[in-house]
């Protein structure tokens, strides 16, 4: 409208003055409605094609948006496993600290198998304790043994020593069976170091093996216990939480609720512009929000970062080919806003939708001499351009309260 009424005073009104004083035509006798269009056909083109000029150098170099939201993020209150609730320690939309527990899930079973390690554990310690008396029984075994095969040993010699003197007094059987009597010592000497071997290794590493593993299973149980209660890891305000005592959690299928934290997404903001303005909104350029949660009041922002991607074009990779027919809504280029003046912020909640418009500002570049002569002249108009949306922006500011409060 406001351009409209600019294009209008420089054309229309000047070509009505002309035929009116110069031509000495009157309205309503020369000039009618019947032929208005024939006598001010000149500054109505000119008017047309000036308010178009106008509105697109204003829109494209000073672009609007209706989508500037204080976006934050939440945190879902989740456990590490499934299970049955046994305590609930907050209440729903109580704040929490870092660190606070929040609910606690039933933990018999992970305490059974943590009682079923320790009795393994101790079972453990004690056959270490006994295994001694074995060593040493085993080593008297393999004592007794050796002494066996020994005297059999001298037996069978001295026999045999005997028998090499042609002594009648020994015969070949003896012999046979003094040769039985030290192989069967030998092989009770053998089995006897066998057994102590076995016993040894078993103290040596069957038994450490076991209690590792026993310690292994104790250390799973206890840190199954510790995970089975739910502690809130930023300081921050529980929303949607209605669990009680019996309840079911699933970490995939029913979390606990919603944890907003206190400086999620404090001080900045995200902004929707069109992908015309891809190529004119810039980090560092100045922006105006009014919001209605805050009315009648501008707040001066920065372009603090632009996103680099447009998120209509992202896909996932599935089973079915995407066809981009489907992609109907063309999507919006996404800036990121930060305050000038933080203390503006104080009354606007997280998550608050806003109207914004972004300035361009060529001042930099024409004091550093970028831009110079003609073009510097046209860069400075094109700027000065912008307080037609300032004044749009602060109508709305005025109208938003009354929008929300009587025509809703």
């Amino acid at each position: 409208m406001l351009e409209l009424l600019f294009s209008a005073l420089i054309t229309i009104v000047p070509d009505y003055l002309y035929r009116r004083y110069k031509q000495g035509k009157r309205w309503g006798h020369e000039i009618t409605l019947f032929n208005v269009w024939y006598e001010l056909r000149w500054g109505l083109t000119a008017c047309a094609i000036l308010a178009v000029t106008l509105i697109t150098v204003i829109f494209y170099f000073h672009p609007s948006t209706r989508n500037v939201s204080a976006a934050f993020r939440t945190v879902t209150i989740l456990s590490d496993r499934g299970g049955r609730v046994a305590e609930v320690y907050v209440a729903n939309n109580e704040t929490v600290t870092a660190g606070q527990a929040i609910f606690r899930l039933d933990t018999t079973r992970q305490e059974a198998a943590a009682e079923t390690a320790r009795r393994r554990i101790d079972e453990i310690d004690a056959a270490l304790g006994v295994i001694t008396t074995d060593i040493a029984s085993a080593q008297a075994q393999v004592v007794a043994a050796e002494a066996d095969f020994l005297q059999a040993t001298d037996d069978l010699e001295r026999r045999q020593s005997l028998a090499e003197r042609n002594d009648a007094t020994v015969s070949e059987q003896e012999l046979l069976r003094l040769q039985t009597a030290v192989s069967r010592a030998d092989g009770q000497r053998t089995a006897a170091i066998a057994v102590l071997d076995g016993i040894k290794l078993r103290q040596a590493t069957l038994l450490p093996a076991q209690q590792e593993t026993a310690r292994a299973a104790l250390r799973e149980a206890e840190a199954e216990i510790a995970k089975s209660t739910v502690f809130a890891e930023v300081d921050g305000t529980v929303t949607q939480f209605l669990l009680k005592p019996g309840d079911i959690v699933n970490p995939i299928l029913r979390p606990a609720g919603i944890l907003v934290p206190e400086v999620s997404g404090q001080g900045r903001f995200v902004a929707a512009f069109g992908q015309i303005s891809a190529s004119v909104v810039k980090p560092g350029m100045l922006v105006e929000i009014t919001c209605p949660a805050k009315p009648l009041t501008i707040i001066p922002m920065v372009v603090d970062e632009v996103q680099g991607a447009i998120a209509a074009g992202q896909f996932r990779p599935g089973d079915v080919l995407v066809d981009q027919q489907d992609r109907a809504r063309p999507g919006t280029m996404t800036a990121f806003l930060a305050p000038i003046f933080p203390e503006h912020l104080e009354q606007i909640p997280p998550g608050s939708s806003c109207v914004g418009v972004a300035y361009t500002s060529r001042t930099k570049q024409i004091e550093a001499g970028e831009i110079t002569g003609f073009s510097a002249f046209i860069a400075r108009i094109v700027d000065g351009m912008g307080i037609a949306n300032a004044i749009v922006l602060r109508a709305q500011a005025i109208l938003l309260p009354v929008k929300a409060l009587v025509f809703t």
